[in-house]
């Protein structure tokens, strides 16, 4: 244990003189007056404490046989991207329950299909790293659904109601509101389908690459990870519009008042 405390503490050398480049924002913050200087350094701070205990942790789940810390990690990674989706879309009654629920079924089922296809192994060092790339790209964009649903609905709540009166179900009533938060939540993960290695090289392609590996090989799970990742957030964010239907409307196909009362 204590060695591995000394190679940490070796390996944290070029990290901490990487946050130069943060010193300099934050300078730039101070001369241009935009009063960001302590969230910049709070932020920093947060994520050398986050990721070294992280980093700790996956050592820890890596070193076991047991594939009961697989999901563990999993379940876990979920319940903070659910708390923090429902906060995104926080007028959204039991928005952290939808998004949860919606991020757990698009990412499980997707993460079903790769091992069953025989894409990746079940094991811990590489369903982990690829679960959470998962978990966060559908946390973003069921937040953006959930939310960008809601406030649509809202907007047009006459046209919603008039629909209603005409008797049209729900689903029916709001069609082009889940149509237009659908597009507007996934497009960038499309966007960024359509110009992956054309303007930027992906974060699990350069670390391959930085890390030895062939850029043959890199491009290969790089392809592997944007379909996965186009996979799981369709799945996650058509879920959370389905499950926000309840919480929309009453038993009587009317919209609920106070949801849509909110700023």
């Amino acid at each position: 244990m204590e060695a591995e405390w000394m190679d940490f503490l070796k390996g944290m050398v070029k990290p901490v003189a990487a946050t130069a480049v943060v010193l300099m924002a934050v300078v730039l913050s101070f001369i241009q007056k935009l009063d960001l200087e302590k969230e910049m350094i709070y932020s920093i701070a947060r994520a050398f404490l986050q990721l070294s205990v992280i980093g700790f942790v996956l050592q820890f789940i890596f070193s076991q046989k047991n594939s009961g810390w697989i999901v563990l990690a999993y379940l876990f990674m979920v319940s903070v991207a659910g708390y923090t989706a429902g906060q995104r879309a926080k007028h959204v009654p039991h928005g952290k329950y939808i998004a949860a629920t919606s991020i757990l079924v698009g990412t499980s089922i997707t993460m079903f299909l790769l091992v069953v296809l025989n894409v990746f192994p079940f094991t811990p060092r590489y369903i982990i790293p690829v679960a959470g790339m998962m978990v966060g790209n559908s946390m973003t964009v069921t937040g953006v659904a959930m939310k960008r649903l809601r406030d649509d609905v809202k907007t047009q709540k006459n046209l919603v109601e008039t629909a209603l009166a005409l008797g049209a179900t729900p689903r029916q009533a709001t069609l082009q509101q889940v149509k237009r938060a659908l597009i507007l939540a996934l497009s960038p993960v499309l966007d960024n389908a359509k110009t992956v290695g054309l303007i930027s090289l992906p974060g699990a392609m350069t670390g391959l690459i930085m890390g030895g590996a062939s850029p043959l090989e890199a491009i290969q799970l790089q392809i592997v990870v944007m379909n996965m990742l186009i996979g799981a957030s369709t799945v996650s964010s058509i879920m959370s519009t389905y499950l926000c239907w309840p919480a929309f409307f009453t038993k009587g196909y009317q919209l609920q008042t106070k949801v849509f009362a909110a700023e």
